[in-house]
């Protein structure tokens, strides 16, 4: 017999928004709607697809949000601070005792709304860390480590850790970080990663694939995703920069995000042969993109560990390609690369290790490196991780003290 309650999920992003978070909550959101009632408040507007629409799937009810663009960041926290004002009016009145409401960081406000709520209606709640704030702010230098602001926000956290739960990790990093927070108990903290959306095999490169045939280079260096606060574009661009007398090395790049456009702003100044830009590849394009290139790099700044983990990362090592991942060596992503031989880690803000390790990759003559990162990518598995997101909210409606795991 299933406990009762009921799970709200409370996220910004959401079909029909394409992002990664909104794929992540809708995924989670069916699955626990096969064993329980699930109620979705989204702050992305407009029709589901057909697959998010039937009689065992959730109940999707809208919450008005107007998102304003990233370069608008006035606007876009105002934005942000109204639709979480909505969110906790909605909470108040839909939680009910003994539910679990279940929520992300994104926007990063939005968790202490969602921990009030339902502290103040007697609700269970579950936090999906996938950034850490202000961490991510520091990291990114928009916040000074002892400022004002960043000690209001720890402050806020402690009150917040404390409220909820349970707090999910996608990164074994992240809990030195979490545990220096008061409010936080290692009880409280469940990992589970992320996965690979591609089926893991390997795949070819192939000389017909549309993304590489204007592309005369033998060696092609891959960059995709959203590249944000905790990335660094210029790393990437100065390794391109010492590559750019290599005739047989070329950059393919391809994606969105304030680093982007920092990279098409170096690249109209400096006009390099060795790098070129494609649109924002599609979903449905995906795989032909990621196996266009033979090696795929992940950058980071530095102090990264415990503050994001990049979900793009399971996808490259579905297709079988080998990594370089730019960042500390007990970052998640990097004990992964090391642990399981997937590629190379290089100091954040050295463009010469990151430029050694390319040309490395280029002339390795390691041909077992498809079979390790096709591997690799089957052990982060979709319904793994799902029946850990189901597992960890049934434990949560039977008992709000959850054991710590060993």
């Amino acid at each position: 017999m299933q406990p009762r309650g009921k799970i709200v999920v409370a996220s910004q992003h959401y079909p029909p928004d394409p992002s990664t978070t909104a794929a992540i909550m809708a995924e989670i959101a069916c699955r626990l709607a096969r064993e329980h009632e699930v109620m979705v408040l989204s702050g992305s507007p407009g029709a589901l697809p057909a697959s998010q629409i039937g009689p065992d799937k959730p109940r999707v009810i809208s919450i008005k949000n107007r998102m304003a663009g990233k370069a608008a960041l006035v606007q876009r926290g105002l934005s942000e601070l109204l639709f979480v004002l909505r969110i906790f009016v909605a909470l108040l009145r839909r939680l009910r005792r003994g539910d679990v409401v279940l929520t992300v960081t994104a926007p990063f406000v939005l968790p202490y709304a969602v921990a009030a709520a339902a502290w103040l209606k007697g609700a269970r709640s579950a936090l999906i860390m996938h950034d850490l704030f202000p961490d991510v702010l520091v990291t990114a230098g928009l916040l000074k480590p002892r400022s004002i602001v960043t000690r209001v926000m720890r402050a806020a956290n402690s009150l917040m850790f404390r409220a909820l739960n349970a707090v999910v990790t996608i990164g074994r990093d992240a809990e030195p970080p979490l545990l220096s927070y008061s409010g936080m108990t290692r009880n409280k903290i469940r990992f589970i990663p992320n996965y690979a959306t591609l089926v893991p095999a390997a795949r070819p490169v192939t000389s017909d694939n549309p993304f590489r045939k204007t592309i005369a280079a033998r060696f092609v260096v891959g960059l995709s995703g959203n590249l944000g606060f905790t990335h660094d574009p210029e790393i990437v661009f100065e390794a391109a920069r010492l590559l750019k007398d290599e005739p047989d090395t070329h950059f393919l790049l391809s994606g969105w995000g304030i680093g982007f456009d920092r990279l098409r702003q170096l690249q109209a100044d400096a006009n390099l042969p060795n790098v070129s830009f494609v649109a924002r590849v599609e979903d449905a394009e995906l795989e032909a993109f990621l196996t266009a290139a033979d090696l795929w790099i992940i950058p980071y700044r530095k102090d990264v560990a415990g503050v994001s983990v990049p979900s793009r990362f399971y996808n490259l090592l579905a297709v079988g390609r080998p990594v370089v991942l730019v960042s500390e060596p007990q970052a998640e992503a990097a004990m992964t690369v090391v642990e399981n031989g997937l590629g190379w880690v290089v100091t954040p803000g050295r463009a010469d290790q990151l430029a050694a390790a390319i040309r490395a990759a280029s002339t390795s003559r390691d041909g077992a490196f498809a079979e390790r990162a096709v591997k690799a990518a089957s052990r982060f598995d979709r319904s793994v991780a799902m029946n850990a997101y189901a597992a960890l909210i049934d434990e949560l409606l039977r008992n709000p003290n959850l054991r710590e795991q060993r």
